[in-house]
């Protein structure tokens, strides 16, 4: 292996053996660096020197290393899971997962579900969540639909989150209950896997595109059918998750259907599209806890691909998915726009009787609490208005503040107002908001039939904005696919709040574009 490195949240330990007070302490504080370094998760491997040499411990040493390192663990607020243990050069290495737990909220990482119709997206989700395998008829996926039609046609036309929870052995939480209650799961877990569900039939690509940019995923999980392939809406899907730089995970449903040179043929097929110029990926099958030790360590990056076969109704490879996802590390540093002021876009409205007007989304910097004083907008005319929070809920569950990095909801009060809109934003009241309705953005085209040029009118989505725009100019005066220029849009109906630097999508029927907003034309 390796030497080791200062930073991150990999720890080599030779040996932990007969430590006093002062080693001791040394070894917290040195631990909770290391676990601070991981957003609440580090790795410890006994046996291994500094520089990365398999030595090895006996029995007994390590033995006497895992009971110190326990020790050293619950002094630092963390519990503890043995990935796996290997043999070195002298005696076993064993490598050990650390999760801070005490005093500390569930650890959070995002997955949006992606793929084409059919691929057994929402059948996944259910199963992951409801602890209870498909019967082969739909009965998973209607335990997690949104909508009677999405179970009638079994195809997902919204966006749903579901959570899957693990306690701190590293076991699911859904396992446990009876039924899905998402407060409970969350207060019994250590960490939370928020399972975006998005729409995988061409007819709904506005809504995936609101769902995955409203909702800044950690990762994306691609499923894929054995017995149908990478078809449909799969390579789009692909596409945006590298345009947004989001790591991937391929997931192979349905294997218990699709007869083996199928199956093969169609998994060297989507091996083949992750190996193309321009997608460069490197494609691991993970079969075990040392598959599962190494890309979950290294998956961050995005050059990895973990590939996983699985069948929703027999449950062959669910183990191997869920330990995983239960290691899979936290890719957002939300903890860096804490101390920022107020953002979070509107996802989704709701007029609850008794409790008046609530809005749901992602938190994006700062915090809010109770009675917090913010501003909304903006409205047609650019104005940005007050409201107060009178409540707040993250899944399910009463709290008084959130941060960064939460999904939401919260109970505004507001006055005589236009009506509220997915896409408007809420704001710190000190905040010295603005409204946007023209741009200059430099952009690619990702696909265009003919050409682009002055006064063409795509969709604009950003965050959970979708708005058109008119384009103003361009410079070449003409883009085709495959072209960078800068383009000048201006929103045609409505402002919008967007900044400098931001990422966004422009889509015209199966034309698509991806662009970074350049400067703003108040």
């Amino acid at each position: 292996m390796k030497r080791e490195d200062e930073k991150g949240n990999v720890e080599y330990k030779l040996l932990l053996q007969e430590l006093d007070d002062e080693r001791r302490e040394h070894l917290v504080t040195q631990m909770v660096y290391r676990l601070n370094e991981g957003h609440g998760e580090a790795f410890y491997i006994l046996g291994l020197s500094d520089d990365g040499e398999p030595i090895g411990l006996s029995d007994n040493d390590l033995k006497t290393s895992l009971e110190n390192l326990k020790v050293i663990a619950q002094r630092a607020g963390a519990s503890m899971q043995i990935i796996r243990t290997v043999l070195g050069e002298k005696g076993a290495i064993a490598e050990v997962y650390l999760r801070k737990s005490k005093n500390w909220m569930p650890l959070e990482v995002s997955i949006a579900l992606m793929g084409n119709v059919d691929a057994g997206k929402s059948t996944l989700k259910g199963v992951l969540t409801s602890g209870s395998l498909d019967n082969g008829n739909g009965a998973a996926m209607s335990l997690v639909a949104r909508y009677i039609h999405e179970i009638k046609d079994r195809r997902t036309s919204s966006v749903t989150v579901h959570i899957l929870g693990f306690n701190n052995e590293g076991k699911s939480v859904n396992d446990m209950l009876q039924v899905y209650n998402e407060s409970e799961i969350y207060l019994r877990s250590s960490k939370i896997i928020h399972l975006i569900d998005l729409a995988g039939h061409e007819r709904y690509f506005k809504t995936t595109l609101r769902g995955i940019m409203g909702n800044l995923p950690d990762y994306v999980m691609l499923v894929v059918s054995l017995s149908a392939g990478p078809i449909g809406t799969f390579k789009e899907h692909l596409g945006i998750a590298l345009a947004l730089k989001i790591p991937i995970i391929i997931i192979f449903t349905k294997s218990d259907l699709a007869p083996p040179p199928v199956s093969e043929m169609n998994i060297q097929e989507v091996i083949k599209l992750l190996k193309m110029p321009g997608v460069d990926k490197i494609p691991v099958f993970v079969k075990d806890a040392a598959d599962i030790s190494i890309v979950s360590k290294n998956i961050s990056n995005g050059r990895i691909v973990p590939m996983f076969i699985l069948s929703n109704r027999t449950g062959n490879g669910l183990d191997t998915l869920k330990s995983f996802i239960n290691f899979l590390p936290k890719r957002v540093n939300w903890e860096e726009n804490i101390n920022g002021k107020f953002k979070m876009y509107i996802d989704d409205i709701f007029e609850v009787m008794g409790v008046g007007t609530v809005v749901s989304g992602l938190i994006e910097s700062g915090t809010v609490a109770e009675n917090s004083e913010l501003i909304v907008g903006p409205f047609y005319d650019g104005e940005f208005r007050k409201v107060r929070v009178q409540s707040i809920q993250k899944n399910r569950v009463a709290v008084n503040s959130a941060f960064a990095g939460q999904y939401v909801t919260l109970a505004i009060s507001k006055g005589r107002m236009d009506k509220l809109t997915r896409g408007m934003v809420l704001l710190a009241a000190q905040e010295q908001a603005h409204a946007v309705k023209q741009f200059d953005a430099d952009v690619r085209i990702l696909h265009h039939p003919t050409l682009i040029k002055a006064g063409y009118e795509p969709v604009i989505q950003f965050k959970t904005v979708k708005e058109v725009a008119k384009i103003i100019k361009t410079e070449p005066e003409y883009l085709r696919s495959g072209d960078f220029g800068r383009v000048t849009f201006q929103f045609k109906y409505r402002p919008a709040m967007i900044e400098q630097g931001d990422m966004f999508i422009f889509r015209e029927g199966k034309a698509r574009g991806v662009g970074y907003v350049a400067s703003l034309r108040r």
